[in-house]
């Protein structure tokens, strides 16, 4: 990779849109990213997070990158307010050569483009291709392909990435590049990985995502019928490995229809991240110190307290 990228015309920040629904890698492919920044360039994030509780700020917390979450919420609706103000202040605050946005896994894209490119975003920032995330197991289950918001984030997306794609066999994988190649708007670029591991070469693609609209259909708000929760313990509060591991195996039967879950907890002297999705699950170790945080989004609001009881059941008592 080369020492810098290229940016777009001068007086402008460019601005690169991550997203993908829940589940399919977003924070893990932003970290690979980040680990790659030029030596001459300085980054900033934003992550949008659907639930109150911010678990992906947490993890992407660099000591020379300036990231701010906005949770509680999708930036096309509910917390789309925050984001000019956001902007505003990383930009006024640390003058970044390149910002991201970690989109929340229920967003709206178009929605999202469209306030980017007006004014008064669309004055101090170049808007880049649009880059989704897809699970390739998610893309073929009518689950996920019926929602309106999945089909919203791969309508309007530049670039598509089959992300996981170790878990999904060489028939899906050829189908998706195929289906993918068909489809309009044109992609400029259909791309697969594992682990997160995406080139950044992906942030010099140009975007073809169409100007602001007159007229949008109106899509489902991104947060009816879905259900969040979460917990804080404070930073010196110790979790126990094995009581973890079984509730992150037990989850699927203590939530009804759970989408997604994450936490930041501490553990065996280290902070690890946990991420369940499609059933499966896994952690890595991190290198916040904060406080401890567990969040999950499911299908719709319901009695949590099974929950609440198997998470406190794992607290080690003696710390």
């Amino acid at each position: 990779m080369s020492n810098s990228l290229s940016t777009p015309t001068q007086g402008t920040t460019p601005v690169h849109l991550l997203a993908g629904f829940l589940g399919t890698g977003k924070t893990t492919t932003l970290l690979h990213l980040l680990a790659q920044r030029p030596a001459t360039e300085k980054w900033a994030v934003i992550v949008n997070e659907f639930g109150e509780i911010g678990i992906d700020g947490v993890v992407l917390q660099q000591q020379d990158i300036e990231v701010r979450e906005i949770s509680g919420g999708c930036l096309c609706c509910t917390t789309g307010p925050q984001l000019p103000v956001t902007v505003t202040r990383l930009l006024r605050d640390h003058q970044p050569d390149r910002l991201f946005i970690e989109t929340s896994g229920l967003a709206h894209l178009a929605t999202l483009v469209d306030q980017l490119k007006r004014p008064p975003l669309g004055n101090a920032l170049a808007m880049q291709a649009v880059i989704t995330l897809v699970d390739v197991r998610q893309f073929f289950d009518s689950q996920y392909r019926d929602h309106p918001v999945y089909r919203d984030q791969i309508q309007i997306a530049d670039v598509l990435v089959a992300s996981k794609t170790d878990l999904a066999s060489p028939e899906q994988l050829s189908a998706f590049e195929q289906e993918g190649a068909t489809m309009f708007p044109p992609k400029q670029a259909i791309l697969n990985m594992q682990h997160g591991h995406l080139s950044p070469d992906v942030l010099m693609i140009g975007t073809v995502s169409p100007a602001p609209s007159r007229y949008r259909p109106k899509l489902p708000d991104a947060d009816s019928a879905i259900g969040s929760c979460g917990w804080r313990f404070p930073a010196q509060q110790r979790f126990d490995a094995d009581r973890v591991a079984q509730l992150f195996d037990q989850l699927p039967h203590l939530v009804t229809g759970l989408w997604r879950a994450k936490a930041v907890l501490y553990v065996h002297q280290q902070r690890l991240w946990f991420n369940w999705s499609a059933g499966q699950w896994g952690v890595e170790s991190v290198a916040w110190r904060g406080e401890s945080r567990f969040e999950l989004i499911c299908h719709q609001t319901q009695d949590f307290s099974d929950l609440e009881a198997a998470l406190h059941a794992c607290l080690v008592t003696d710390y």
